[in-house]
Order: C-alpha cells, then structure tokens, then sequence
C-alpha cells in the first residue's frame, strides 16, 4: 500500500502545483475574487492532502493495517469530493455543488482520525 499512497500522493502534489499555477496566472483575469478564491481553497486542501498521503505512505513502513489503509482512501475519496468540488464550483459558478464539498471534508477529517489511531495502535 505504500508505494501505491505514495504515488497517489505524488502526483496529487503535481497537480496541486499546477493546478495552483493554472488558479494564479489564467483564472485571476477570468474569475470573480470569491470564485478565484474558493478555487485557491481547493489547492491549498489538495496540497494539504497530498503530504498527508506521503505520511501514510511512510507510515505504512511502520504500523501496516486496516486503519491506515482506511485512512490513505479516505484522503483520496476526500481530496475528491472536497477540493474537486471547489473546483467545479469556481469554474462554473454552479453554487449546489457546495453541498457535495463537507462529505469531501468529513472524509478528510476520518482520514486523519484514522492516521492518528493507527500511529496511537503502532
């Protein structure tokens, strides 16, 4: 599993950064200051969770287990949902997809609970 989180992980940070790149130099004349920002929200999230990704990747060196797997998925299934539905929001304005993005949050915040439970088991 750790080779596969880290790959994961990996090209989720590449596409933060680019995707970061994109937001900064060709969205900034096209998008309005609260679309562009909810767009920077969703890289910052992704990047966030690439790391956090690459922690489990290393983590799962040390305490291989059902929880830590659980906890790589839900980084992925929440970097998803949350951060692909702010980008989708940002770029075409649709405001109902706001409501998809705390699933993608609830995710994120079980990954972490499931980090912290494997590490704590160790």
């Amino acid at each position: 599993m750790e080779r596969i989180f880290f790959t994961i992980g990996s090209l989720s940070g590449f596409l933060g950064v680019g995707l970061g790149a994109f937001g900064a130099h060709a969205l900034r004349s096209r998008l309005d200051a609260d679309l562009l920002a909810i767009f920077e929200v969703g890289v910052r999230y992704q990047m966030y969770h690439a790391f956090a990704l690459l922690a489990v990747a290393w983590a799962c060196t040390r305490w291989p287990g059902a929880i830590l797997t659980a906890s790589g998925w839900l980084f992925v299934a929440g970097t998803v949902l949350f951060s692909g539905t702010l980008y989708a929001l940002s770029l075409s304005g649709a405001r109902w997809l706001g409501a998809i993005t705390p699933f993608g949050g609830l995710a994120l915040l079980a990954g972490w609970l499931c980090l912290a439970w494997a590490a704590w088991r160790g």
